[in-house]
């Protein structure tokens, strides 16, 4: 038998049913609560709201589940290439041999973006930050493909926006490094595959030949797709918001970067460098700092440990752990001063019962911050990164949130304002 919530509001009752996800996941349905009572609910960040029925990802912060479609990150973090799982999260299954050559093909004919995209690039000053510029080229690219903003496109239309999507952001992420340190753009190779490409374009230089290291695509590949969606966040959730307002999925993306690109959500892993930087050029003493975490007085906190979603541990940290010791390995870096103190911190956390008893354990930010650093990518692109591997899941949300026919967004409030108040004249306030 159906549950239900009983509200007892000025002498009345109102009952509201329940409702109940695929994995057990149980919530009040107050969809006509206004209509019915008059009152909203008061929610803060909407901890406890959920704006949406979704098809897409499952995680379990208590018991560090992350599943993509029903399918444990683990397994594809193993088995799939970033774009499997892009085809995945995008269109609901995973795709056949055929269906996965066909994607892939098409993706790499789009990498190309139009001549006058380097343009726009040449009319941002040096210190841009590469987020801003990753956010506004995304935006721009609806001046290339007008026919985006339609809200009426047949389902080809919108598919093949998609794909453009997922095959110039790359390029434009890797220009977007390439411009910052004033190297010559390299274009997009077909013959590449997806990280591959990335890696050639971001590093490769037109005096020398350029060899990819499997172990760095196979570590890249991991990482886009551990990153690849991560359910209602502050970024998919802005990407929805502002999609439901039939905003073209360029426009919708480029507000998902913005979101992203704040502190308290997508830098978390260039906090994790910057701190390594900050206790190297203290002397490196890394008892010193731990002993500081550890301080309630002392302001200074341990970036990329624990999560405020996994409680107990992230299952991607896992994944990604020994991807980091690949690559520390194979470029010969692992005795590096900085790696070093981040390997000394690693292992403090993981033996100090301190640390062990509080659940704060290195998480995905910490391990990627690692590799990127191990790759010579500066701190100030990791996000684009990050960007870059959440791509197929704000494009999955956005996808599902057209096809549910979802409603325009619109939170309520509390209003905590003056009363009604007349106006006064300015010689008389």
């Amino acid at each position: 038998m159906a549950e239900s919530a009983e509200i007892n509001l000025e002498g009345k009752s109102y009952s509201f049913s329940t409702i109940e996800g695929t994995e057990h996941e149980e919530a009040i349905d107050i969809a006509k609560l206004r209509d019915q009572t008059g009152y909203v609910t008061y929610d803060p960040g909407y901890k406890n709201t959920g704006a949406c029925k979704s098809a897409i990802t499952f995680l379990d912060g208590e018991k560090g589940v992350l599943r993509y479609r029903g399918y444990p990150i683990e397994q594809l973090a193993e088995s799939s290439s970033f774009l499997e799982v892009a085809y995945l999260l995008i269109y609901g299954a995973l795709p056949t041999e055929q269906e996965l050559t066909a994607f892939n093909d098409r993706i790499s004919k789009h990498t190309l973006v139009h001549e006058d995209i380097r343009k726009i690039f040449a009319g941002f000053p040096s210190s841009t930050h590469p987020m801003a510029i990753l956010s506004s080229l995304t935006c721009a690219l609806t001046g290339f493909y007008p026919e985006s903003i339609n809200p009426n496109q047949t389902p080809a239309e919108v598919d093949l926006n998609i794909v453009r999507l997922l095959a110039k952001m790359s390029t434009i992420a890797a220009w977007t490094y390439k411009n910052s340190v004033g190297h010559p753009l390299n274009y997009p190779r077909n013959d590449l595959d997806y990280c591959s490409n990335f890696l050639y374009m971001m590093f490769s230089f037109p005096t020398e030949k350029y060899d990819v290291n499997p172990v760095v695509v196979k570590a890249l590949n991991k990482l886009l797709i551990l990153h690849a969606d991560h359910e209602q966040n502050c970024s998919t959730s802005t990407v929805r918001l502002v999609g439901s307002s039939n905003a073209s999925l360029y426009g919708s993306v480029s507000a998902g970067i913005n979101a992203l690109w704040g502190p308290l959500h997508g830098g978390a892993n260039q906090e994790v460098i910057e701190m390594l930087e900050a206790i190297e050029r203290d002397g490196g003493d890394t008892s010193k700092f731990i002993n500081k975490a550890k301080d309630k007085e002392d302001p200074f906190r341990l970036m990329g440990f624990g999560h405020r979603v996994y409680k107990n541990f992230d299952p991607r940290a896992k994944i990604i752990k020994k991807a980091a010791d690949e690559v520390l390995q194979e470029l010969g870096v692992a005795n590096s001063p900085l790696l070093k103190i981040a390997k000394e911190l690693e292992e403090a956390a993981l033996t100090d019962q301190y640390f062990i008893d509080r659940k704060l354990y290195p998480n995905v930010d910490f391990y990627s911050g690692i590799i990127y650093k191990a790759l010579g990518i500066p701190s100030e692109m990791f996000t684009v990164l990050f960007a870059l591997g959440r791509l197929p899941g704000w494009i999955a949300q956005w996808k599902e949130m057209r096809e549910n026919k979802e409603p325009i967004g619109r939170p309520r409030q509390i209003y905590v304002g003056p009363l009604e108040r007349d106006y006064q004249p300015i010689d008389q306030r």
